[in-house]
């Protein structure tokens, strides 16, 4: 019997939990040994993220065949326009302006990502796309929920500070139905999966370079 996605997209999460490495950033947040001026940067950097993959998810919606993937990425675009104001307030919280987070040099490790997620746009395969960004997302809950929790307890950010993390942190139960739903279109139309993994593999080897960049700062 062909496979449905959610047995799809827990195969492929589970590969990437044995693909190795591990964020070193999120527990240092998490017992608040990470410096302030960490956060900083990880505020300089998120913003440079969310303007590129809220582009990218756009053009993947405009790529997309399927009506329940171009909702999808149509949805998810729309969360990082909501997240940008978010991201404005943990900023402001850090301690930074927006000439700061402007005169920002960004650093290659953690722009790694989002170029990655344009060039799976550029490259005009959304169903390839789809899977890899789904895979990746369950991850990405639970760090900014780590991070809420810790710039709460640790560093006295208020809810607006947290904002930006919270939006992330929340379940989203109907985007994950829509993503499955998406994938499930996908499946329908004889796309074969496997050549999706190496994206996959990539995007999740990237994220977790964007995290160990910023904990490697002196």
């Amino acid at each position: 019997m062909a496979e449905n996605a959610a047995g799809l997209l827990e195969r492929v999460r589970d590969e990437l939990r044995g693909d190795g490495g591990a964020n070193r950033l999120v527990p240092s947040i998490a017992r608040g040994e990470a410096p302030p001026a960490t956060l900083k940067v990880l505020a300089a950097e998120e913003h440079r993220i969310v303007r590129s993959d809220w582009r990218a998810f756009l053009t993947l919606a405009a790529q997309s065949t399927e009506p329940a993937q171009r909702e999808f990425f149509a949805a998810v675009a729309g969360g990082e326009g909501l997240a940008l104001g978010k991201l404005s307030d943990f900023a402001a919280a850090c301690g930074l302006t927006p000439d700061d987070v402007a005169a920002h040099r960004p650093l290659p490790g953690c722009q790694a990502y989002p170029s990655y997620v344009a060039r799976l746009a550029l490259d005009g395969n959304p169903h390839d796309a789809l899977l890899a960004i789904l895979a990746n997302f369950a991850e990405w809950g639970g760090y900014c929920a780590a991070i809420a929790a810790a710039l709460r307890e640790h560093y006295d950010f208020d809810d607006a500070g947290c904002a930006f993390f919270d939006f992330f942190a929340e379940p989203a139960p109907e985007l994950d139905a829509l993503g499955l739903r998406a994938l499930d279109q996908v499946l329908a139309t004889g796309w074969e999966p496997s050549g999706a993994l190496p994206a996959a593999l990539l995007l999740h080897s990237y994220e977790l370079m964007f995290w160990n960049t910023l904990a490697d700062l002196p």
